[in-house]
């Protein structure tokens, strides 16, 4: 069974990680998040969960102002990696426990695959505090920047941090 808000949110307090929840109507889009969310303080966020055709799974979390070009990022050569394409809706809640419309880092509660490579904007972590949903899209959960990273590690991920707009 994939994690409940609840047992992240309990983690997170485990790992002396200080976080704050806000409720809001259910966001399947960046749109939607910028109209629907209200004021929520630090960098607002959004996750990409992609692969290529050998099976090397990409969790990609970035601002939700920047775009992902995944061509210049295949070509790049900064991950090792094929040319990228996103996953199905299946392979989303086998894998990482979600639904479409809530891929998040805490996410990272549910998975099992170790292949899996983890991918930070380097502009996101400019933002001392981020924003991420808590497994759905009715809320969003403030964390500081350092606290994702000890988060994500807690997991095993090292994660790989990419300057988006230099791509």
């Amino acid at each position: 069974m994939p994690a409940t808000e609840t047992e992240l949110l309990c983690l997170l307090d485990d790992l002396d990680i200080k976080t704050t929840t806000f409720r809001h109507d259910p966001l399947f889009t960046v749109e939607d998040s910028q109209n629907l969310r209200g004021e929520i303080p630090g960098g607002h966020c959004k996750s990409l969960f992609l692969k290529d055709k050998k099976n090397n799974f990409i969790l990609i979390v970035m601002s939700e102002d920047r775009r992902l070009d995944m061509k210049a990022l295949f070509k790049s050569g900064k991950l090792d990696v094929g040319r990228l394409s996103f996953v199905s809706a299946e392979r989303m809640i086998e894998m990482l426990g979600i639904k479409p419309g809530s891929v998040t880092p805490f996410s990272l509660i549910n998975v099992d695959h170790p292949e899996l490579t983890v991918v930070l904007d380097k502009g996101m972590l400019e933002n001392e505090y981020l924003n991420y949903h808590p497994l759905h899209n009715e809320a969003t959960t403030t964390i500081h920047r350092e606290d994702l990273i000890k988060f994500i590690k807690h997991f095993g991920f090292n994660p790989i941090i990419i300057d988006f707009e230099q791509l």
